[in-house]
């Protein structure tokens, strides 16, 4: 018996805003840095609402600089006022000089980079409770300000 073939379904998109990265220094396990979200907003055929500026994204960086393991972890809030936590996880891979570009706030193509999530969303409002039994994955751009990122739920 063969499983069904996943398909996608877009569900927003998330537009974050973060302020200055702190820079944890070289660890064991890597280069650690921590990139606090301030806010940010959400658009979409299934979400809307906004990011609460409460929330960081901590980076573990390797490779020399050229991989960037992300887990950022934040609220966001439905129009509706239901509250949903977020941790997302992701992988950016760029070439060393596209990564320090990226480290010191200059844009770069984003064809150049590539960066993919796999969010969790979990709530304890009714009404939103199918985020709590899907997967869902995403496509992330990383700009000067913040971040951008399209998510789609696996069906």
């Amino acid at each position: 018996m063969k499983p069904p073939v996943p398909q996608l379904e877009h569900v927003c998109d998330i537009s974050v805003t973060v302020s200055q990265p702190m820079d944890l220094g070289t660890m064991p396990s890597g280069r650690r840095r921590l990139i606090p979200i301030t806010g940010g907003t959400i658009a979409g055929p299934r979400m809307s609402g906004k990011v609460l500026g409460a929330g960081a994204d901590f980076q573990l960086i390797l490779n020399g600089g050229t991989h960037a393991h992300l887990d950022a972890r934040y609220v966001i809030e439905m129009d509706d006022g239901a509250q949903i936590w977020v941790q997302n996880t992701a992988l950016r891979v760029a070439s060393l000089e596209d990564s320090e570009r990226l480290a010191n706030g200059i844009p770069v193509d984003p064809e150049r980079v590539y960066f993919r999530c796999q969010p969790r969303f979990e709530t304890a409002a009714p009404e939103w409770s199918w985020v709590n039994d899907h997967q869902f994955i995403g496509s992330g751009v990383r700009a000067p300000l913040g971040v951008f990122i399209s998510i789609y739920q696996v069906n």
